[in-house]
């Protein structure tokens, strides 16, 4: 038991993974990350920034594989992970607004997500990206709500090649402009997830969402949101 406690804890440090497991770990925990819900707690936006680091390592060790082809191979997973989300979400998503919560299962994730999309569109599948937590569940609600096909795929492409180069691209070349860079990957990586899940604390701590209240148990709208009348002065 204190092996799998430990092997947890090792999940979430990027640099563990890219230093024991390389690129094939990386390919798999960006898929599980992007494409099942419970991967929502596994490393995203600080993984990439640090496999950006560690670029030319991983392509050393990936058969001298140019950076960008290495790039290219992570995103790639990226959008292979939220088809499979979007999949699961067309076929049995409905069924998780009825499901309890467990460890690895939160429904309040669910319907945060369902909220993005209720307020950005089809560009959420995009701006998911982007925010830790939401981008697990995004493609799911997007099943659910039987998005279009090809508008939910031009998104998908979109949002993980912008989602993936800019993260690793931003550590590969911090890390030529400052080489000491590797000596602070823990403040570095501290640093990234603060700001990344900082908007996501913020609204499920003071946002007040009436959402539950336009949405039965299977995600299904009741009655149109109503808009707050202005106050007149």
């Amino acid at each position: 038991m204190d092996q799998i406690i430990e092997f947890f804890k090792h999940l979430i440090s990027p640099e563990w993974i890219i230093q024991h497991g390389g690129l094939y770990l990386i390919l798999g925990i960006i898929f599980a990350e992007t494409g099942l819900f419970v991967g929502f707690f596994l490393p995203g936006d600080s993984l990439l920034f640090v496999a950006g680091i560690y670029g030319e390592e991983l392509s050393a060790s990936f058969f001298n594989m140019p950076f960008v082809v290495i790039m290219a191979l992570i995103a790639i997973m990226g959008i292979l992970g939220n088809m499979v989300g979007f999949w699961f979400g067309k076929k049995s998503g409905p069924l998780l607004f009825k499901r309890k919560d467990t460890f690895l299962f939160k429904k309040k994730h669910l319907w945060q997500a369902k909220e993005v999309f209720d307020k950005y569109g089809a560009g959420a599948v995009f701006i998911a990206r982007f925010l830790p937590v939401v981008r697990t569940f995004t493609p799911i609600v997007a099943g659910i709500v039987n998005m279009e096909r090809k508008k939910f795929m031009f998104w998908n492409v979109v949002g993980s090649i912008s989602w993936v180069f800019s993260m690793m691209l931003a550590g590969h070349y911090l890390n030529k402009a400052f080489p000491n860079l590797k000596d602070h990957l823990e403040w570095i990586i501290i640093i990234i997830v603060v700001i990344t899940t900082l908007p996501v604390i913020i609204k499920l701590v003071f946002g007040k969402s009436t959402i539950h209240a336009h949405f039965d148990e299977f995600g299904n709208p009741i009655e149109p949101p109503v808009e707050k009348e202005e106050i007149k002065s």
